[in-house]
This record gives C-alpha cells, sequence and structure tokens, in this order.
C-alpha cells in the first residue's frame, strides 16, 4: 500500500482498542465508506469503520473519477495523488469499436468507429468551464489501497478488517452494531450514535428492511483481471473498446480496457476484460473455459502469454433504495444504488453520496443543525441516484445499434456477416452508405461518453435548499449541453477569477469546507457584512466579496451587484436573491433556518420519473438478451 504523508485528524486507537461509543460506526471499507470516514474525521467527528474484508483490493473495478468526483477528493487531499498514479497523458480520453485486437486475418483487428470521451477532443473546453478539477482514470485496484493509506494517516486504528456486521439495533438515542471478530471469533456489541452503510448492500439491506425499485439480475457478466501483451492492437490511444464480430451475430460480446500500471494504451501491463455470459462454452468452473473466452474475444492464439489473476462473475441491477435513511442508519453508494456500468456513475454517484452526508451528519452531530437535516440526505440524493441509473441502463442499449448497422443479426451466417464487413472497408455508395449508418450508432454513444451535463450538471430540487421557482437552464435534460447556473439545489458555477493565470483561483475553491459561504460583490459586501453579523447560526456563515470587475462572474453569478448566493460545504448554492432585499439580515436568517432544518418535504417524489425509465430501458435490455 502506499506511504502517506498527512496530517493525523484523530486520536490513535489501539489493535485491541474498542471504544465504548464513537460518534458515527461505517460499515464497509470500499472507496466510499473510507471516503465518508474521512470526511467526517476532517470535520473533527470521531468514526470506526468495520469490514468483514480484509483490506488487500484484489478487482480492478471501476475507473472513471469525473471532476465531481475530483472536486471531492480535492476536498480530502487525495486529488493530487490520483492524477499522479493515473495516466501521464491526455490522449486516453476516447472509447473504439474493434472487432478484436490482434489483425492476423482481414476481419480480425478491424476499426469499426470510437467517440471522444470523459473531457477528451472537443469536448475537453466545456469540461475544463465545468470545474477546476480535471476528469481522472484510475482502477479502483489502486485507487482503493490510495484512499486507505489516506484514511489510515488521518486516523490510526480506525479502519478495522475482518469484523463481519450480524445484527443491528437502534434507538432514540443511539445504534449497536453487533460484530464478529472472523479472526478469533469474538463477538461484541459496538454503540454509535449514527451508522452509515457503504457494504454494497449485502449485509445493511436484510437488517434493515430496505426494498428497492427498480429491477434486479438484468444480465450476467464476468470480468477478468489478466497481464498479457495486446501491443499488436493497432489502436494507438484508446484504454477502452466494445467489441462487434461476425460470429457473435449482432450479440453483445465483450470490452476491454486499459489498466496500466505504467501505460495506459496498447501497452498496457494489465488489462480488464469484460465478457457476456453467452460467450462461456463449456465448465465455468474449469478456468481453461475462461481462457478460451478471453481468447476468442480478442483473437488470441493458444500460445500467446495470458495471466488470469481473478475472474469475477456479476449481474447487471438497476434498483435504488426507497429509503436511503433509517432512523439512525444511512445508505451510501452500492447499499443504497446498483446499476451497470456504462456510464460510469456507481464510483461516482457512490462519492458524491460521501460528499453530501458528511457536512450534514457532523453538523447535527456538533448541534449545530437540526436531525431533520439528514431527511434532506434521501431527498437530494435519491432522485440523483434514480436518474443516474435509468441513464446507465439506456446507455447499455447503445451498442447494439452499431452491430445492426454493420448488417449483424442472429438472422445471418457468419459468412454473409463477414461479406457485410466487405462493404464497410470498400469503395462506392454502398460502402459509404453503410459507413454512414455505423458512425451515426457510433456517435449516439456521445450520451454515455460525453454527458458532461449528466456528470457536472445534476441538481436537487428539494432538500436542504430554499428553491426560488426560477425555471431549469435550457437544454436541461440533455445529456451533453451543460449550462452552469447558480439556481439553488444546482453546482455553484466555477470560473476563474483574477486576470493573472499564477494568481487566479475558482470560485469552487473559495467556498469554506465548514459552515456556508455567501458570494457577494465587492460593491455590496459592507452591507452584507453587517447582515451577517446580525444572523443568529450555529454554522460560522463567511462571506466571500468578489471584484465588481470580474465579468465572467458578473456573467455566471445569476445575480445582481447587490445580492448574494449562499453557498453550502458541498458546493450547492442553498439560496440566493437576485438584488438587496428590505432586510437582509432577516432574509438570510430564514433562509439559514430552512437549510439547517433540511428545508421543505417535496410534494411529489422527485425520483419516479426516473424510476419509470429504470423499469423502461431494462425491459429493453432484457428483450435484447432474450432475442440474442
Amino acid at each position: 500500500m502506499p506511504v502517506i504523508d498527512r496530517p493525523q485528524l484523530l486520536p490513535t486507537l489501539n489493535p485491541d482498542e474498542w471504544p465504548e461509543e464513537v460518534p458515527v460506526i461505517v460499515v464497509g471499507g470500499g472507496p466510499v465508506g473510507m471516503s465518508c470516514a474521512l470526511l467526517l474525521a476532517q470535520r473533527g467527528i470521531e468514526v470506526l469503520l468495520v469490514d468483514r474484508r480484509d483490506f488487500e483490493f484484489r478487482l480492478p473495478r471501476a475507473h472513471l473519477l469525473n471532476v465531481r468526483t475530483m472536486e471531492i477528493f480535492h476536498s480530502m487531499g487525495v486529488a493530487d495523488d490520483i492524477y499522479a498514479m493515473g495516466p501521464d497523458h491526455d490522449r486516453w480520453h476516447k472509447v473504439a469499436w474493434y472487432t478484436s485486437v490482434d489483425p492476423s486475418t482481414r476481419y480480425e483487428g478491424l476499426k469499426i468507429g470510437d467517440v471522444p470521451a470523459w473531457g477528451g477532443g472537443a469536448d475537453r473546453e466545456r469540461y475544463a468551464e465545468a470545474s477546476p478539477r480535471k476528469y481522472a482514470n484510475l482502477p479502483q485496484i489502486r485507487l482503493d489501497p490510495l484512499i486507505h493509506a489516506h484514511a489510515s494517516a488521518a486516523m490510526p486504528g480506525r479502519l478495522r478488517g475482518h469484523q463481519e456486521v450480524r445484527d443491528f439495533t437502534q434507538d432514540e438515542h443511539g445504534v449497536v452494531v453487533t460484530i464478529a471478530d472472523l479472526a478469533d471469533s469474538t463477538v461484541r456489541r459496538q454503540r454509535a450514535q449514527y451508522a452509515i452503510f457503504a457494504d454494497g448492500g449485502r449485509t445493511s439491506n436484510d437488517l434493515l428492511g430496505i426494498d428497492f425499485d427498480g429491477v434486479q439480475a438484468i444480465r450476467n457478466v464476468t470480468t477478468y483481471h489478466v497481464s498479457t501483451d495486446l501491443s499488436m492492437w493497432t489502436e494507438p490511444d484508446a484504454i477502452l473498446a466494445h467489441f462487434v464480430h461476425p460470429s457473435g451475430h449482432g450479440r453483445r460480446m465483450g470490452t476491454m480496457q486499459a489498466i496500466g500500471p505504467t501505460n495506459y494504451n496498447r501497452y498496457s501491463e494489465e488489462w480488464l476484460i469484460g465478457l457476456a455470459g453467452w460467450m462461456l462454452e463449456g465448465d465455468p468452473e474449469d478456468r481453461a473455459t475462461h481462457d478460451q473466452a478471453i481468447r476468442r474475444l480478442l483473437n488470441l492464439d493458444e500460445s500467446h502469454p495470458l495471466d488470469i489473476h481473478s475472474i469475477n462473475n456479476w449481474t447487471y441491477n438497476g434498483v435504488v433504495a426507497q429509503r436511503f435513511r433509517v432512523g439512525r442508519a444511512l445508505l451510501a453508494g452500492d447499499a443504497a444504488h446498483r446499476h451497470p456500468p456504462t456510464g460510469g456513475l456507481g464510483l461516482n454517484g457512490g462519492i458524491q453520496d460521501a460528499g453530501n452526508l458528511a457536512w450534514k451528519l457532523a453538523a447535527v452531530l456538533d448541534g449545530t443543525a437540526a436531525e431533520s437535516l439528514l431527511d434532506s440526505y434521501q431527498e437530494e440524493r435519491r432522485p440523483v441516484a434514480a436518474f443516474y441509473t435509468a441513464h446507465s441502463l439506456e446507455n447499455a442499449n447503445r451498442h447494439p445499434p452499431i452491430a445492426a448497422a454493420l448488417g449483424f443479426s442472429d438472422e445471418r451466417s457468419v459468412d454473409e456477416e463477414q461479406r457485410s464487413l466487405d462493404v464497410f472497408v470498400g469503395e462506392g455508395p454502398d460502402s459509404d452508405a453503410v459507413r454512414e449508418r455505423v458512425r451515426a450508432a457510433v456517435d449516439a454513444n456521445a450520451f454515455d461518453f460525453s454527458q458532461l451535463n449528466v456528470e457536472a450538471g445534476f441538481h436537487y430540487a428539494a432538500g436542504a435548499i430554499v428553491p426560488d421557482n426560477s425555471p431549469l437552464p435550457d437544454g436541461y435534460e440533455s445529456p451533453i449541453v451543460f449550462e452552469p447556473v447558480s439556481r439553488p439545489g444546482h453546482h455553484l458555477p466555477h470560473v476563474w477569477l483574477t486576470d493573472s493565470e499564477a494568481d487566479r483561483v475558482s470560485t469552487i475553491d473559495m467556498v469554506e469546507p465548514e459552515g456556508f459561504t455567501l458570494f457577494v460583490s465587492e460593491s455590496a459586501a459592507k452591507t452584507w457584512k453587517d447582515a451577517v453579523g446580525d444572523v443568529a447560526s450555529a454554522l460560522p456563515l463567511h462571506v466571500v466579496a468578489i471584484s465588481d470587475d470580474e465579468r465572467h462572474w458578473e456573467t455566471a453569478r445569476g445575480i445582481g451587484p447587490s445580492g448574494a448566493l449562499l453557498v453550502r460545504p458541498d458546493w450547492i448554492v442553498a439560496w440566493r436573491v437576485i438584488d438587496l432585499p428590505p432586510s437582509p439580515s432577516d432574509a438570510l436568517q430564514r433562509a439559514v433556518d430552512t437549510v439547517l432544518r433540511g428545508g421543505d418535504a417535496p410534494l411529489v417524489d422527485p425520483a419516479e420519473p426516473f424510476v419509470e425509465r429504470i423499469r423502461v430501458a431494462a425491459e429493453g435490455i432484457v428483450g435484447l438478451e432474450i432475442r440474442k
């Protein structure tokens, strides 16, 4: 594991020391659980994290870290290390479709198309305008140990492995988690004021009686962590490829992802291979079956070195918990929502759960906010999780049209589909028409790989905010078109301030990690500072006065020169007033009080439209599986 030099935040706990009670116990030692613990520790909240596994991270899993996630990691002091451990170039921002890897025959190693991805190519400027942080790529097999190293340095002795949660009870004063030590069979009852379950739902869903909306067990997938030499691949840059081949007859076959650790292109030393269930021919308990399926996907002969490190069988799910809070227990990450990896929103959504929850839980624990503030966690995150789940399922349906555009289907023979490939690479009007159809099908995946508005434009319709009933920005329903706005419930717009690039600072980095930040213009600063002095708030109120000469901010702020924006520690605009109200202190007091009690409950469930989209998209995937 990496060695991290960072300040210690909490007192050390000896390995055999179990405090009588802690403010928060975190169940689950994946990236979401560890992020929850570290974000709470940064706010001075004593935590204890338990996991039934050890902290040897063996599976690559997720790898994409979008700009909103990297903002949270930056606040945790982890972002710089993530960037340093990931690709050392920007050419990896591409996804490609091929027939296979090894171009040994006419129909193998043939490129079908590609799209820019994750802020690359023509998207680079759009992504840079959305955040001061860049997109990152780091497989969990390296990300998780890094977060663990940071958390261990910040709170020594507070991450406990081989601890299995067996029972959970709670009352009005706190919770009791029954934990079995798998090393020595000791069973203990750990008290805490609150529990965060980030265990993927393995234990928490049954213990808490969690019901889900959506569809489970949609599709079977097998993924492999392998070492092999794929330098014969003709693709120079892309780290991710999807495969479409005549032998598949239009069926989904699999994917290949470069996972470094040194190179993130065709020279990658290690790879994550994903296979559709039908690709396995033979006994799934026989390692040779998996070896042959991988070779078939990539077109590798028997003599080509291939070392399989791990095999992971799993299923696509499209589900969202009906409750993210059960009394003093709160769900985060996969414990609350699970969906396909298309779009890369699972890990990112979980880290964003942590960023939303940590400041609220800390404010409740230190007495600066009412416990009802925790209700806003579900009101805010559940609709976003449902949206992410629906969008991920819809993304999974965007790949079959590429095979169809090539003329592949289960009604045609391999010879017929090879002749379709001949047309695809040929000359003349027919070939031009096929290539245009294929290009359109490939480009439609921009909804997956150029989804800036999904990643950066999500907003909260209800929760710990004061809505102003202003209209949503133009194009808000587009996955691609991102329009930064200061509307309450939205992320604060990112603007670089000052004309000197060496001295510039982003508005995002001016938000204080504790309390609220009030953005005002320099000309109105005295009036608003006086108002802040008259406001009774247990949470600190920080005033940021921005020069009236900052023209880019004048355009982005969405308020007049005498107005104000109240921003939460997670960069969400909680309240705004366009112009100076008759009594600034009274208006600000009402806003702070509303936010700290969690806002007003929504009249209708904002998640419901996305739950319906989940059902429709899942039916589309199941229908494709049945037909194929």
